[in-house]
């Protein structure tokens, strides 16, 4: 049944993980901040507009064809045959670009969920899921969930199949924390994804496929033994590091500071580690800050628990 429509809505939806090491587009989770909010409210005017972006440095296009958010809300209203109904959305960034936390997946979610909630909810947050992949697929062609998904739904989530949509939300070890943080430089995820091998061996391949499955194993367990050991990525991270300063360096101490596994969080340069518990969680981001400050790099560290919530209203 379609609830009464509000006359506003402001929603939040959250920066994520993508890959988690060793489920290259198929795995990931959200956190709690930093995020994305979108503004929606009825207009006179037919039609979709976006009337204002803040937090972008101007790089971000106000045509609705040309932005992620809109695109995802503009895909739903035609779905819904709604093209026409007047809605101005406002967009305020503040999370940066190009920082492998899936920037584009969370304007995409808000701005597809915010219309949703604004004419009444038609749709759930699962049936929201294509829309907000064509959304994001409009600003780098790839398409793949391991963003979107988490960002949408909340947790942890695993995806079966991209092109079908088959995902599957894993359960949260309720101690699991996660520590990330962004050193100041942009990597295009064209880039990081120019530089993986066309081919992977098959001695890799199942390396790689025994980390994923034991990764599952271990969350739905909560066997943080397990997780430790399979939070393994032999495939990007050994050549997406070299795209990072210090990677290494970072990583040994996001390691030695008690963190479960420690990778590239999406296609960089974010990094991030699992960790069990808050206490370990804050000691080692702020290790793996110190590492890129020592090399000159402003950086911002993040410390969340795995965010089950995802999308959501703040007003």
């Amino acid at each position: 049944m379609v609830k009464q429509e509000p006359k506003e809505v402001r929603v939040f939806a959250p920066a994520t993980v993508a890959n988690v090491a060793c489920g290259y587009d198929v795995l990931g989770f959200a956190i709690n901040a930093p995020g994305d909010e979108v503004v929606v409210r009825h207009s006179n005017k037919p039609g979709l507009r976006i009337t204002k972006i803040t937090g972008d440095d101007g790089k971000l296009p106000k045509t609705v064809e040309g932005n992620t958010a809109g695109v995802a809300a503009l895909d739903l209203l035609r779905h819904l045959g709604m093209s026409d109904r007047g809605i101005e959305m406002e967009i305020h960034k503040k999370m940066p670009f190009g920082s492998g936390l899936g920037s584009s997946a969370a304007s995409a979610v808000a701005g597809v969920y915010a219309v949703n909630k604004l004419i009444g909810e038609p749709l759930s947050k699962r049936q929201l899921l294509p829309f907000a992949m064509t959304g994001e697929a409009s600003a780098d062609g790839a398409y793949h969930a391991d963003n979107v998904g988490p960002s949408l739904l909340g947790g942890i989530v695993f995806i079966r199949s991209n092109q079908e949509l088959d995902i599957a939300e894993i359960p949260v070890p309720k101690e699991l924390y996660a520590a990330v943080v962004h050193p100041d430089i942009e990597i295009l995820t064209k880039v990081a994804r120019e530089i993986l091998p066309a081919e992977i061996p098959l001695e890799n391949a199942t390396q790689q496929i025994g980390n994923l499955g034991g990764l599952i194993c271990g969350l739905i367990q909560e066997d943080y033994g397990m997780i430790s050991r399979s939070i393994h990525d032999v495939i990007a991270e050994p050549r997406r590091q070299k795209l990072i300063p210090e990677f290494y360096a970072a990583k040994r101490a996001a390691i030695s500071n008690g963190a479960l596994g420690f990778s590239v969080s999406g296609a960089g340069p974010s990094v991030f580690a699992l960790c069990e518990g808050e206490a370990t969680a804050k000691k080692v981001a702020a290790a793996v800050s110190d590492v890129f400050t020592k090399t000159g790099l402003n950086n911002q560290p993040h410390v969340s628990p795995i965010n089950q919530q995802g999308v959501h209203v703040i007003s």
